[in-house]
């Protein structure tokens, strides 16, 4: 089973790289929280893996952090998901939002993933709910700021046009630098973390 991959980026698409470990070039699919992450083409790069077999492939798939990996894989034990649509909750969610929705039984963020349908959300919150890993605060991104102006933050970035996944990074960034900031003055920091 491969468990690790320490290499350069041959090639990059969103939720697919192939890493050049040696002259060997590995197949990894990866969710958008880590593709997001990443350098470019030749650029280092190190991926924990979960090798998924099946009787007619070796699937590899790649996370940048132990929390992402950890429910990718409470995501496949769940029953009807397969790692495609873990992959895509990966993707449309960051993990410490998905812990909280899951936490709050959350129905309505969890449909808004795409892929993703009510009886799938019920089916992760009824099997997942007591099973999640534990977060150290930091890596959650510590409630410094009202839920409410989280949400508030994340909708006004949204009807900008944003995508989600790269909203929520800009959300999470924006108030760890400020974390006593109001409304418009984190949003403000929000667009300059999106503009880097």
């Amino acid at each position: 089973m491969i468990a690790f991959l320490r290499g350069r980026i041959f090639d990059k698409q969103p939720n697919r790289i192939v890493v050049d470990v040696n002259g060997v070039g590995y197949d990894v699919s990866v969710p958008l929280s880590t593709f997001y992450g990443l350098s470019e083409v030749g650029g280092e790069i190190a991926l924990r893996v979960h090798t998924h077999v099946r009787e007619d492939a070796l699937l590899l798939f790649g996370f940048a952090t132990r929390l992402e990996q950890d429910l990718f894989e409470r995501l496949i034990g769940v029953s009807g998901i397969g790692p495609k649509v873990a992959l895509a909750v990966l993707s449309g969610i960051e993990p410490p939002e998905l812990i909280r929705a899951i936490e709050r039984s959350d129905l309505a963020r969890l449909t808004a993933i795409p892929g993703v349908g009510k009886k799938t959300s019920e089916r992760i919150v009824l099997e997942l709910k007591d099973r999640l890993p534990r977060v150290e605060p930091a890596a959650a991104g510590e409630q410094v700021a009202p839920l409410l102006q989280r949400d508030d933050l994340l909708s006004a970035l949204i009807n900008l046009g944003y995508h989600r996944p790269l909203a929520e990074k800009a959300v999470e960034a924006a108030i760890k630098r400020m974390p006593d900031g109001d409304f418009e003055r984190t949003l403000k920091q929000a667009l300059r973390e999106l503009a880097k």
